[in-house]
C-alpha cells in the first residue's frame, strides 16, 4: 500500500504553522520547525512492513499549497494520514475534501488529539474515511494500513469509519504497546535535516529529537493536551539500552551534535541515572549534548550533576504559575517554594534551564499574573534562568480544563480557529489586551542589562554567537506573535 503521512500547507497572515510541534500548535512568524516523533514512528513502522511511504511535510518544506497538492497527486498515495490539532482541525476538513476531489481512490485519516477527543464531530464535519481516536497512533496507522491492504490483521480498535453510510464508533485505541518494538525512526524517510537548523532551541547544529517515554510519567495537568492521548497512569518508556543506541546511530551515521528528549517528562529515578551512565560509558557524552523536559521538584541535586556529567545542556521546565492556588487548580503537583529550588539545582550542576509559563487563566487577577512576571524578572537577574516561553492558557478539547470550563460557562467561543493562543477563549478578570501585555513582560523580562552582560561575557565560540543571535531572532518573532488576522484559507 501506498501511503503518505502528510502535513498539507496552512497560508495564513498569522505566519508559519508549528503544527509538527509534539504538543500544541501555534502560528510563528519567525518559523521554526520541530521534529514530529508519533507521526514519523508512524511512517516508520508502515514501512518497516513493506508499505511504501513518503514524509509529505509542506510546512517543513516551505511549499505552496498548489505544489504540495500536485505532488501527492503524482505520488498517488492509497492511504494519506494527517496529524490535526484543535486551531486547524477545520482547515483540515476542508483539505480532506480537497485531497478526496483530488485522489478520489484514496482512503484519508485523520488522527491527534482533537480527533481523539471529538471523533464524532470530524466523522460528521468532514468527508474523513478514518479517524484514529488513541494515543497510539502510530501503532494503530500501521495496522489499519495492514487491514485495508488485506493482510491478516483486524481492524484495529480507535478506529472511527463509515460503513453503509452510517459513523462505526471505533471506541479508544490501545495505549498498551510496547515502545521497544517500533523500529528506529527512517531518517532519511522522515527527511531529517529539515528539522535540524531552524529550531531556537539547538545550541549547536545539526540537531534532532528523540523520545525516551509516553508521555510524562505524571500526566495529570488539566490543560495540557497531551493526557488527551497519553494520561500519566499509561506511561511507557523505551528500555536505556535502546535508547542510548539511537543515540549512537545518530551521532556516528548522522554528524547530531545536539538532541532533545521531547517525552513529555523525562524518565527519573533508575531509568534516568542507568542511561546517563550509558551514555558516559560508550564516551557519547563527549560527542553530543543532550537536553530534555524535567518536572519541578522530581531530581536530587547528585542526578542533576549526573545529567550534567552525561553532557545534558537544555533544560525545560513547567512552571505555569507563581500562585499555589492556581497551581493546584491545575493539579501540577507541586509547591511555589520548589520552583526557584529546582532551576537553583539545575544551574547549580551548569545546565541551562528555561521555563514555561502562561497567562490569562480565568481565576487569575491582576496580582497573580504580575507575581509570575516577577519572578521570571528575578530568576533572569540572579542567573539562574537562561531561556523562558510564554503562552496565552488555552482550554483544549478532551482536557480536564475544557470540561472545567465548560461546566463553568467561562467559554467565550468554541470556534476552534481561535484557539491558536493568539488571544483569550474564555471569560477572564484581566482583559485580553493585558493578557497580551503580560505574555510580552515574560518575554521582556530576560532583558535586564545583568542578564545581556552574563550573556555577552559567556561567548566562547562561533556556536555561542549563532545561538545568541538564533535566539534574539526568536524573541522578536515572539512579541511580533500577536496579531490575529484573518486567515488566507487553505491555499
Amino acid at each position: 500500500m501506498k501511503i503518505s503521512v502528510a502535513y498539507p500547507p496552512l497560508a495564513s497572515d498569522k505566519g508559519t504553522p508549528l503544527l509538527s510541534q509534539n504538543r500544541q500548535f501555534q502560528w510563528f512568524t519567525n518559523p521554526t520547525y520541530i521534529y514530529p516523533m508519533v507521526p514519523s514512528y508512524a511512517a516508520s513502522l508502515c514501512a518497516s512492513r513493506g508499505h511504501s511511504v513518503t514524509f509529505d511535510d509542506g510546512i517543513a518544506d516551505e511549499m505552496t499549497y498548489d505544489a504540495f497538492m500536485a505532488d501527492l497527486v503524482k505520488k498517488a498515495p492509497d492511504l494519506v494520514a494527517m496529524e490535526t490539532k484543535t486551531p486547524v482541525v477545520t482547515r483540515h476538513w476542508k483539505i480532506v475534501a480537497d485531497v478526496k476531489a483530488r485522489l478520489p481512490k484514496a482512503a484519508v485519516v485523520l488522527m491527534g488529539d482533537h480527533v481523539t477527543a471529538l471523533p464524532r464531530e470530524t466523522m460528521e464535519q468532514s468527508s474523513v474515511d478514518y479517524v484514529i481516536a488513541g494515543g497510539d497512533f502510530d501503532f494503530i496507522l500501521a495496522d489499519l494500513a495492514d487491514h485495508l491492504d488485506g493482510k491478516d490483521v483486524p481492524m484495529p480498535a480507535g478506529v472511527w469509519r463509515r460503513e453503509g453510510g452510517e459513523i462505526v464508533d471505533g471506541g479508544m485505541g490501545s495505549l498498551n504497546h510496547n515502545l521497544d518494538d517500533l523500529p528506529y525512526i527512517d531518517r532519511d524517510l522522515t527527511k531529517w535535516q529539515r528539522y535540524a537548523y531552524k529550531n531556537g532551541n539547538f545550541k549547536y547544529t545539526p540537531g534532532t529529537y528523540v523520545m525516551a517515554g509516553r508521555d510524562c510519567w505524571w500526566g495529570r495537568c488539566t490543560f495540557c493536551s497531551w493526557t488527551t492521548l497519553f494520561p500519566g497512569a499509561t506511561y511507557r518508556t523505551v528500555s536505556p539500552e535502546r535508547h542510548v543506541a539511537e543515540i549512537e546511530r545518530l551521532v556516528t551515521e548522522r554528524g547530531v551534535r545536539e538532541i532533545f528528549d521531547d517525552s513529555g517528562c523525562f524518565p527519573r529515578g533508575a531509568w534516568l541515572e542507568e542511561f546517563c551512565q550509558r551514555l558516559i560509558d560508550k564516551g557519547l557524552h563527549k560527542k553530543v549534548v543532550m537536553g530534555c523536559n524535567m518536572r519541578v521538584g522530581e531530581l536530587t541535586q547528585d542526578q542533576w550533576n549526573l545529567l550534567k556529567k552525561a553532557n545534558f545542556r537544555f533544560i525545560l521546565i513547567g512552571l505555569e504559575s507563581m500562585s499555589q492556588a492556581t497551581l493546584n487548580r491545575l493539579c501540577k503537583g507541586i509547591k511555589v517554594e520548589q520552583i526557584e529550588q529546582t532551576v537553583a539545582m539545575a544551574k547549580k550542576a551548569g545546565l541551562e534551564p528555561h521555563i514555561t509559563t502562561m497567562v490569562g487563566y480565568p481565576w487569575e487577577t491582576r496580582e497573580d499574573a504580575r507575581r509570575t512576571i516577577d519572578f521570571a524578572k528575578s530568576l533572569f537577574s540572579r542567573g539562574l534562568l537562561n531561556t523562558l516561553q510564554a503562552t496565552i492558557v488555552v482550554p483544549y478539547p478532551g482536557t480536564p480544563l475544557f470540561a472545567e470550563a465548560k461546566e463553568n460557562g467561562w467559554l467565550t467561543t468554541e470556534n476552534w480557529d481561535e484557539y491558536d493562543m493568539r488571544a483569550s477563549v474564555w471569560k477572564s478578570p484581566i482583559s485580553n489586551d493585558d493578557v497580551l501585555q503580560f505574555k510580552d513582560e515574560l518575554y521582556k523580562a530576560a532583558l535586564t542589562p545583568a542578564f545581556i552582560a552574563r550573556k555577552i561575557m559567556s561567548i566562547r565560540d562561533v556556536d555561542d554567537v549563532k545561538f545568541l543571535f538564533r535566539a534574539a531572532g526568536k524573541l522578536v518573532g515572539h512579541l511580533l506573535n500577536k496579531s490575529r488576522n484573518k486567515d488566507c484559507g487553505c491555499k
